[in-house]
């Protein structure tokens, strides 16, 4: 007999016995099946119109996490701009008070335009071409110099002489954070062009010989002969600008910052679009010393002891010696004092350089004395003036705004001659110079004189009267088109000088893009027709500012700014005898 369960010890009073035939498996329902088809069936239930699986134990914890409760308060896209607009602004406070305080601009890396970059490459001797270099000087210190080769050509091209300036800045910085190796935030704005007191750490060729850093020697010289120049600034003309003005004004102010500086002065003609300066101008006034040679004629830094300057890298130098950043705007936007620094240089210039041959200077003088005969009165009668006229042309277009795309017309001019005449034009002269020769023709200027009629730029129509054609029925050997200056000055038409027409088609400004890369070589008519028109520009100039008593000009043309030069500061400013019907500006003797 099987044994008996005994239930008197348990703890529950109550308890229920599963009979043993009891199944222990899952119902149907729970298992998700469908319940019968049928109605009548035993095994029909509603258990599967309820829940698939039973609910949940309230008493048992859930195994599902609970989802996190999003924030009531989500940042908005407003926020966050407000944000950064107001943390930028709290910056851009701080940098200017810093900049109130220190005086001086501060710089921000990241907000700085990021300079060239160049690469130091280490190598066991020294390249065969210009270049910065650097080296340690015998104390281990790093120091730079510039290494042009003795054998190179002179002058380098335009674009070589603005690459080196680069490298120098390159070099320089480089040189200056191996120096201050912990100081990287300070130095890395470091910039040697402008600096004028010096570098450091840069070696001057001269020095750099001594101390057998560079292939060299001493170079003496004998009793009698004249020494070597201690230090110089050799001026090279050659531009792109097809004008001669700008080239004349930068050269001018070039000249008196060397003396200035104490650096005796050369000019290199070697390329210039115009020929040689001696066929114009008076050579440059005798230095008293031999020009330095020419591998120890450095474009940068603006300390060394003997400097070269061109159209591309003048106006960074001019700009350093002035104390301040080059010039990228008009000069109206400098100080008054700077702008009355930079005329005093250029007239420095102007009187030092400005003198003409032999024959231009007698021919200028007689013109003068003629013209001002001109205006001389009877006994008690008052003498009447002379009004000079310079009319610009060709590529050259106002700044005023409502004449911008075209040229002032002849009317201005007229009027503002009469008003300066004030009613004294019986006894009174006015005389006109311009780059285009119908100009002359005008009706408006029907009374007015060439101001020189020694070279003139002559018309298609002028041409021809000269030199009338043919019977057109005899056949004759094909010319090309008759070459005219209708319209004033263009560069393609100076470029093009010589060519045939049908070269000139094609050849656009390659001999300015050949002036750039040193290689213009200009056939002899060429250079001589140049040459011409640049006598004939000089000579307009300098009976304009000898023989006027006024100048009415336009202060867009270099012209008109030359002539303030050349009148001088008080007659030209101070007794406003220099009109510029241009808008309101004054004079510039920047680049514009």
């Amino acid at each position: 007999m099987p044994p008996t369960l005994d239930l008197s010890g348990a703890t529950h009073s109550k308890m229920m016995v599963v009979p043993p035939r009891l199944n222990l498996r899952r119902a149907a329902s729970y298992q998700g099946e469908k319940g019968p088809l049928s109605s009548t069936s035993s095994r029909f239930s509603f258990n599967h119109l309820v829940f698939a699986s039973p609910p949940p134990s309230p008493r048992l914890p859930t195994l599902v996490p609970p989802r996190p409760r999003k924030t009531s308060n989500p940042p908005r896209p407003s926020r966050v701009f407000k944000t950064l607009l107001c943390v930028a602004a709290a910056v851009g406070m701080v940098y200017l008070s810093i900049t109130a305080v220190v005086g001086s601009k501060v710089a921000i890396p990241w907000l700085e335009p990021e300079p060239e970059q160049f690469e130091m490459v280490g190598q066991a001797g020294l390249p065969d071409f210009p270049t910065p270099i650097a080296f340690n000087d015998k104390r281990g210190n790093p120091k730079w110099t510039v290494f042009i080769p003795p054998e190179q050509s002179f002058p380098l091209s335009m674009q070589g002489y603005a690459d080196m300036v680069s490298m120098c800045r390159g070099v320089s910085m480089r040189v200056n954070d191996l120096r201050n190796p912990g100081r990287g935030a300070e130095t890395s704005h470091h910039n040697p062009s402008k600096l004028i007191s010096g570098d450091a750490n840069f070696v001057d060729v001269h020095e750099a010989e001594a101390a057998k850093l560079l292939p060299g020697a001493a170079v003496g010289y004998q009793k009698g002969e004249t020494p070597a120049c201690a230090s110089s600034l050799t001026y090279v003309l050659e531009s792109t600008d097809a004008g001669i003005g700008k080239s004349l004004m930068m050269m001018w102010t070039a000249y008196g910052l060397a003396q200035r500086q104490g650096r005796a002065f050369f000019v290199d003609d070697t390329r210039w679009a115009y020929g040689k300066y001696a066929e114009i101008f008076n050579k440059a006034p005798d230095p008293g010393c031999r020009a330095p040679r020419r591998h120890e004629i450095l474009p940068c830094p603006y300390q060394a002891r003997h400097l070269v300057l061109n159209f591309a890298t003048v106006e960074g130098y001019v700009s350093a010696s002035l104390g301040g950043e080059p010039s990228t705007g008009p000069v109206e936007n400098m100080s008054s004092d700077r702008q009355r620094e930079r005329f005093d240089l250029a007239r420095a210039g102007y009187e030092a350089l400005f003198h003409l041959n032999a024959q231009d200077t007698e021919y200028v003088k007689k013109r003068t004395a003629e013209l001002r005969g001109k205006t001389r009165a009877l006994p008690g009668q008052r003498d009447g003036l002379v009004v000079g006229l310079h009319v610009r042309r060709g590529d050259r277009h106002p700044l005023e705004y409502q004449y911008r795309d075209s040229y002032l017309p002849f009317t201005a001019y007229a009027e503002m001659a009469k008003k300066l005449l004030a009613g004294n034009e019986k006894q009174s002269v006015k005389i006109l110079a311009s780059d285009d020769p119908m100009v002359y023709e005008a009706d408006d200027f029907s009374d007015t004189a060439r101001a020189q009629e020694l070279i003139k730029l002559a018309s298609k129509t002028a041409i021809q009267q000269v030199n009338p054609g043919s019977n057109r029925g005899v056949m004759r050997k094909f010319v090309d088109d008759t070459f005219g200056w209708e319209g004033g000055f263009f560069a393609a038409m100076f470029w093009n000088l010589g060519l045939s027409s049908t070269s000139a088609a094609h050849s656009s400004h390659k001999q300015a893009v050949m002036a750039t890369k040193g290689a213009a070589s200009p056939s002899a008519d060429t250079a001589r027709l140049r040459n011409y028109m640049g006598r004939a520009y000089m000579m307009d100039l300098a009976v304009l500012a000898d023989a006027s008593d006024a100048v009415v000009c336009t202060v867009s043309a270099m012209g008109c700014r030359l002539l303030g030069v050349m009148m001088g500061w008080e007659r030209a400013f101070e007794n406003a005898k220099w009109v510029n019907i241009d808008g309101d500006y004054g004079w510039g003797g920047g680049t514009w």
